[in-house]
């Protein structure tokens, strides 16, 4: 025997003996690993944290935007802010013409004045004296009505002596042919709107300063107050309409393209003084017609008061008379709405990001003309698909990249989660807004965002890849390896992060063995 082993051992030391040693180490191996030529490769159960995610693309949104419009149509007199501009909220970015709506305020205050003077002297009762201090009260105020009403005339002359001037002295150069149906511009502009209209309002002009001429001629101090009211009133149409001109004038100069220096000062020049003897007249006018709403309250309220005190009330008279004021209030609160409707007023601080509104255009009602984005920041709109909508709620945090700012990573949290659904081309989807947990001064509206918000995680929980698992009809399953045999254990699973690890609930230990399914090293 000893013989023997010497014998091998001495064989073992040559380069034949090596070789025939390695293969029977490879052999012994492979039949340990290779039971029935079947070959295995083993995953531990491990402990640790999974979260789980849900990937969506959106885009960046102001977090408050409006679009803005008239609510009641007409022309449109002045436009105050211009695209690009800011504007805080209550600002006028626009407005109709206002001449007609003002004067309905004024008589509806008027009309409330009068109604509520009736009241207060229903209540107040009368005495003797108190009816003859009321009768003098009463021929007072009409008096003064009276002389309010004897100065139009004079105002009315003065008014369209300003206007003539302005119209046919002070552009005097502007225009050729300037009392003919075809004026035209003695410059070149390159606002073609401005320009076409200050053409036709010089036509318009012309009709009207005579007209206007014609009816002064049968006015005078003493004329009836009615022809004395109908020609203020028709005075400051006039006077409105030649500031009209005058302003488009102004703008067609703005943009004027042939003009030397001297030449275009001097016509700004004589339109501001045009301007200035037009507001003027408009002003004294304006005083003149709130007087006289003013007068005429106080004489109906000194009317209202001789009579009730000299006939005295009841409780059924007073009754009346309360919805008579409130019928008069609901009015006056219809004129000031309308002449707020006249109004484009941003409802909120921001930037102008369209502004369609110009000066002359005939406004439709309810049509946007006006959009602003507010200062408030921005947030991120994105489509969350029905497979994950039921994963995401409301307060997720979520991590975001934005293809405008590369290798930045944003934090935000989900805010809401629209309940209906978005249906676009047959694919549903839920609208998610997001909201960045740190304002940015770079973002803007539009930009595209890469969205990853986790909506669990858990901590200290056992962890397989998917790969590991076997899902079938029956339910999830790992496969382990029992005394050499195959063996199918089912287990329950939990959450899966967006790498492919599975959190596992039961079925497996901590440091377990199982068969990798998927053959991955």
């Amino acid at each position: 025997m000893a013989a023997i082993f010497r014998g091998v051992m001495s064989f073992l030391k040559t380069k034949t003996g090596i070789a025939v040693a390695v293969l029977v180490v490879i052999a012994g191996g492979y039949w340990l690993t290779h039971r029935g030529g079947t070959t295995y490769q083993f995953i531990t159960v491990q402990r640790g944290t999974i979260a789980e995610e849900v990937s969506v693309t959106g885009n960046t949104t102001p977090t408050q935007s409006v679009s803005l419009g008239f609510q009641d149509s007409g022309t449109i007199a002045s436009v105050f802010r211009a695209l690009g501009d800011s504007v805080r909220a209550g600002d006028v970015v626009a407005e109709l013409n206002l001449a007609d709506l003002s004067a309905a305020v004024q008589q509806a205050k008027a009309n409330v004045a009068i109604q509520q003077a009736k009241l207060d002297g229903l209540k107040a009762g009368a005495q003797p004296e108190d009816i003859a201090a009321s009768q003098a009260a009463l021929q007072k105020a009409q008096q003064d009505l009276a002389n309010y009403y004897s100065s139009i005339s004079d105002s009315s002359v003065s008014g369209y002596a300003k206007a003539n001037d302005a119209v046919r002295t002070q552009l005097n150069t502007l225009f050729s042919n300037a009392e003919t149906t075809l004026p035209q511009l003695n410059f070149k502009t390159s606002n073609a709107q401005a320009g076409t209209d200050a053409v036709n309002l010089r036509v318009s002009a012309s009709i009207e300063l005579n007209a206007w001429k014609q009816e002064l001629a049968t006015l005078t101090p003493s004329s009836p107050q009615d022809e004395l009211a109908a020609a203020l009133k028709n005075d400051l149409v006039y006077l409105d309409s030649m500031r009209n001109l005058l302003n488009t004038v102004s703008t067609a100069l703005d943009g004027n393209i042939d003009l030397g220096a001297t030449a275009l000062a001097a016509d700004k020049a004589n339109v501001t003084t045009g301007l200035t003897e037009v507001n003027a007249a408009m002003s004294g006018l304006n005083t003149i017609s709130q007087n006289i709403a003013s007068q005429e309250a106080t004489v109906a309220q000194a009317q209202a008061q001789l009579q009730l005190k000299q006939a005295g009330s009841t409780p059924q008279d007073i009754a009346a008379q309360e919805a008579q004021v409130q019928q008069v209030q609901a009015a006056l609160a219809s004129a000031e709405a309308k002449l707020q409707n006249a109004k484009i007023v941003a409802p909120i601080d921001g930037v102008i990001t369209q502004q369609d509104a110009k000066i002359g255009q005939i406004a439709t009602a309810g049509t946007p003309l006006v959009s602003i984005i507010g200062n408030k920041g921005f947030e991120v709109d994105a489509g969350i698909s029905e497979v994950d909508v039921g994963k995401v709620a409301v307060g997720d945090t979520v991590a975001m990249t934005l293809d405008a700012f590369p290798n930045e990573t944003f934090a935000g949290t989900v805010f809401y989660i629209a309940p209906a659904q978005t249906n676009t081309q047959g694919v549903i989807t839920y609208l998610a807004k997001i909201s960045f947990d740190t304002a940015d001064p770079r973002i803007k509206s539009g930009l595209t965002a890469n969205v990853v918000i986790r909506t669990a995680t858990k901590d200290n929980v056992l962890i397989l890849p998917q790969y590991a698992l076997l899902q079938n009809d029956q339910g999830s399953f790992v496969e382990v390896l029992k005394n050499n045999v195959v063996t199918q254990v089912p287990v329950t699973i939990g959450i899966q992060d967006e790498k492919g690890n599975v959190e596992m609930l039961s079925g497996v230990t901590e440091g377990e063995q199982v068969l990798n399914i998927g053959l991955k090293s």
